[in-house]
């Protein structure tokens, strides 16, 4: 079982940034999108942004040009970097790992997610 686990998160103020750390484990097999996902009081779980195990990246609209999802596939760590936060970013962001395996059903792996909070 892969189990996942997120650092990171905090209280910051518009227009900080923060740099969200989520480490799998090293002996995950079949590892392959992984991504940020968060979810807002009240509010249904968006998807932030992924990446490829060959480093294609997509990004939510609302937070192109500020925020970057990186990941390192020996550690089986992913990160997010987020710059110039706002308000309306505050959530509790959860990290996902997708296990593709072939001739498997494809599963997706959770964190238990990391408060970030941006004060105006």
């Amino acid at each position: 079982q892969v189990h996942l686990v997120e650092s990171g998160g905090g209280l910051v103020q518009a227009g900080g940034s923060l740099r969200l750390s989520c480490a799998g484990s090293v002996d995950a097999i079949c590892i392959s999108i992984v991504g940020w996902y968060r979810q807002a009081p009240g509010k249904e779980r968006e998807l932030v942004a992924t990446i490829t195990a060959g480093g294609s990246t997509k990004y939510a609209d609302s937070v192109k040009g500020r925020f970057t999802i990186t990941r390192d596939n020996a550690k089986n760590t992913q990160y997010l970097q987020m710059d110039g936060l706002k308000p309306e970013d505050t959530a509790v962001y959860y990290c996902n790992q997708r296990r593709t395996c072939p001739g498997e059903y494809e599963y997706d792996y959770w964190g238990r997610g990391t408060q970030v909070t941006v004060s105006s």
